[in-house]
Order: C-alpha cells, then structure tokens, then sequence
C-alpha cells in the first residue's frame, strides 16, 4: 500500500519507497553526526534550539529538564503537552532522534512507567542511547526500526508520541495501522506534524531533499482523518497551531514555506473496555 501523495524525482520519475527512506536517512544520519538542526533543507541555523523549541511549544521547565544534546530542534510542536501522561503509562515515540521528546515523557511516567523510543536511522540511535546515561533515565530505550513495522508487540502500549516525523513516511496509512496494532485498548495517539494547507508547488513535491526536510511528504488534513479513520481510529482530532507563520519561514532561505504548511496536533483512541479521562 501506498501514501495518496505520489513523490516524484526531479526528472518527474516515481521515488521507490526504498529512496524515499534512504533519502529520509542519509539526512538525519548527518543531522545526528554533526548535531545539526533546522528542518528545512536551506533553513537558517542562526537560532538556537532552546529558542526555536519556545516558539514550537515547549516551556523553559522542559527544556532545561534535558540534559546533554538530545534536543536536535526538529520538531513542529511538543506532543507530550497534548499527551495527558499517567504514572505507569508505557509510552512509544515514532521517529524518536535524539530522545528529547522520551525524556520529557519519562519524567511523566516515572519510575513504573517506560517509554521506547523508535528511529530507523542508526546514528540517532547511538546518540539517543548515550543521552540515556546523561539524564539518568533508567525507563527509556532505544530501539532501530521503520514506523510502518514497529519492533513493539501488539497491545503493549498505552500513547503513541511522535513529532514531525510521520510527514516522512511513504506509506502513512501503514504506519497508522501499526500504530494502532501496537496499542493496548483505550490506548491514544497524539502527535504534532506538518499538514498541507494546499497543493505543494510542482518542484517540491519532486524534490527528494523535500520530502527528507518535513515538506514534500506533508498530506492534507482531510487525507489524514480518512488514514486514521481506515487504521481504526476513533475520535480523530486534528487542530492545525495558531501563529506558527514565524518558525514556519524558517525552514526555508528562498520561499516562504507558510504558504503551503502547518504544524498541527494529531490526535486519536484506540477504542476498548477501558478509557482515558
């Protein structure tokens, strides 16, 4: 199965699943090298992520709970704020980088909870394991593996977490339901991503640097709710973010990226006997 949203190269000619990946994590791959950040391909840098994450979300609490450099600025929100964690909650990160968003979800769940973080790009992994040891985070793992076939075991799991990583997949249906494969009953989904606003430009929909930049592979939102809804969810919820235009410009030194993209929570149950308040 594929995603609705063909991505070409830029001759015109389909990418393979396979080069979208690939794409997706020689990129990231540098980005966790070097420490690099900025989701945009040509973006400006000249922030730094304590003030572009402020602008996206998070609060001076959480970004200085976070030791070392597990922060690598490549979100579009912050889904722990949306995710209402419990005490014992186990909690599953899509596209988890450096481990940032883990780390906030550990300090939730304490003690008796865990949370698994899930990245198919090696070099994250390394780097978000030794993020473990520098914030003592005794619940947290790290785990290589594509979000469209997770190495989680069905109904394991009480919230799905994932920021600005889902936009990245060729097959978002397919992650979706996984997503919901690996959840226990009453279990929930909350996310932040880029939505299309309306059709991307000829150029970056063909653009493998796009699609690998958080753009290219962004669908819109009523193609969304038909994806979570076919997965199985229920109580589908997407609310695009006020006043991102700003870190929105960001991603992009030669067009204004604002014109075609949102950030937006994305959330949704798994129904079953128990819920969430």
């Amino acid at each position: 199965m594929t995603d609705t949203t063909p991505t070409t190269d830029a001759d015109g000619d389909r990418l393979s699943a396979h080069e979208q990946r690939t794409a997706v994590r020689e990129r990231y791959g540098q980005i966790a090298t070097e420490s690099a950040s900025c989701c945009g391909e040509t973006g400006s840098c000249s922030e730094s992520p304590t003030d572009t994450s402020k602008k996206v979300g998070y609060s001076d609490d959480e970004l200085n709970a976070v030791d070392g450099n597990a922060n690598l600025n490549l979100g579009c929100g912050n889904p722990t704020a949306i995710a209402s964690l419990d005490e014992g909650d186990t909690v599953l990160d899509l596209g988890s980088g450096g481990g940032f968003d883990c780390f906030l979800a550990a300090r939730e769940v304490g003690a008796a909870g865990h949370v698994i973080g899930v990245d198919m790009t090696p070099e994250m992994i390394e780097k978000a394991r030794r993020n473990i040891e520098s914030n003592a985070a005794q619940n947290v793992e790290f785990r290589i593996g594509e979000i469209e076939h997770l190495p989680v075991a069905d109904e394991s799991v009480d919230v799905i977490l994932s920021n600005c990583v889902i936009n990245l997949s060729p097959d978002k249906l397919h992650v979706f339901r996984d997503a919901y494969r690996v959840l226990r009953p009453g279990g929930r989904l909350a996310i932040s991503d880029g939505v299309l606003t309306t059709e991307l430009p000829t150029d970056l929909q063909s653009d493998p640097a796009s699609v690998a930049a958080c753009i290219g592979g962004a669908v819109s939102i009523p193609t969304l709710e038909t994806m979570l809804s076919e997965a199985g969810f229920t109580d589908v919820s997407i609310e695009p973010k006020a006043d991102s235009d700003e870190f929105i410009r960001e991603w992009d030194d030669e067009r204004d990226l604002s014109d075609y993209v949102v950030p937006a929570t994305i959330e949704g149950a798994k129904s079953g006997t128990e819920s969430h308040p």
